[in-house]
């Protein structure tokens, strides 16, 4: 007998976990990357590149797939560019001077507890039944890698790391709240964002002094990954899962990218895994496979109604 072919909703319920792994990895490497890229850039120079360079290839994208280059919102977009790419890729660049990677990265993604706290009550999303428990051990494995009773590193970069991730939980919310009262294409979305983002980057680049950037080829090829791959795909791909899944349910299911940042950044570096790190990635991975678990499940009800 003929076996049925999945479902179009089925098939679709499983491509937001797929696109969060992909962003997981590739978010997650970047962050070594990037710390390598400060060694040829000052951080608000390389900040402002590859920002740019990023809105760059959104525009050219929107241009080449015949798609209006017409700003559609643009209160909303101000917003949303200010929040999560000139306040946050700025506080996360400049962040990574003081930090690791590894720690940069995990101090960032505070960013669903903020999620959280402000998804309720402006977006009216609340967390039910066992996403509490995915809630509580993905929450509980970023505390222990965080570390806050831990004041060895500097105070000053997890400042920096912190606030910039609440500024990514305020844009991330903001783009929830624009898609619920208006219809945006996402791509268009995406591209303006960057570019009304990067306008602040690049004059704060322009009038700080810094030292010049150092345009060798492995920043040339560093910058381009993290402009195109990094910073366009990546932030469309991300606004792009989050129309389709709640906000803090999104938010979540990226810390699979600390992760990746921490053992990345530890078998480059050549360092030991502590055991509050391994603990703390066992449990985020443990929470990162039950929210699955549980999309799954709803998937399965809906096949069966």
């Amino acid at each position: 007998m003929q076996q049925p072919m999945p479902s179009t909703s089925s098939r679709n319920r499983w491509l937001p976990p797929l696109g969060l792994f992909v962003l997981s990895v590739i978010w997650g490497y970047a962050w070594v990357l990037a710390k390598q890229a400060l060694t040829y850039a000052p951080p608000f120079a390389f900040a402002a590149e590859r920002s740019a360079g990023g809105a760059l290839a959104l525009l050219l994208a929107l241009k080449l797939m015949g798609r209006p280059l017409k700003l559609v919102a643009p209160g909303p977009t101000l917003a949303i560019g200010l929040a999560q790419i000139t306040c946050f890729v700025l506080l996360s660049t400049w962040a990574l001077v003081e930090g690791g990677p590894g720690k940069t990265a995990v101090l960032t993604f505070t960013m669903p507890i903020w999620t959280l706290l402000l998804a309720w009550p402006i977006l009216g999303e609340r967390i039910r039944g066992a996403q509490w428990l995915a809630a509580a051990s993905t929450l509980t494995g970023l505390l222990l890698i965080i570390e806050p009773w831990n004041m060895r590193t500097s105070l000053f970069s997890k400042f920096l790391g912190v606030t910039g991730a609440l500024c990514w939980a305020i844009g991330t919310v903001l783009v929830k709240r624009l898609r619920s009262r208006q219809q945006v294409d996402l791509l268009s979305l995406t591209a303006w964002q960057m570019t009304i983002g990067s306008v602040p980057l690049v004059l704060l680049a322009v009038v700080i002094p810094e030292r010049p950037t150092d345009w060798s080829a492995t920043y040339i090829g560093i910058l381009a990954f993290m402009s195109v791959i990094s910073t366009a795909l990546c932030w469309w791909l991300w606004i792009t899962l989050l129309d389709r899944v709640p906000a803090w349910e999104a938010s979540l299911s990226v810390l699979g990218t600390p992760v990746v940042a921490i053992v990345s950044s530890r078998l480059m570096l050549g360092e030991d895994f502590r055991f509050g790190e391994v603990t703390g990635i066992l449990l985020i991975g443990a929470g990162l496979a039950l929210l699955s678990l549980i999309g799954w499940a709803a998937s399965r009800r809906g096949t069966v109604k």
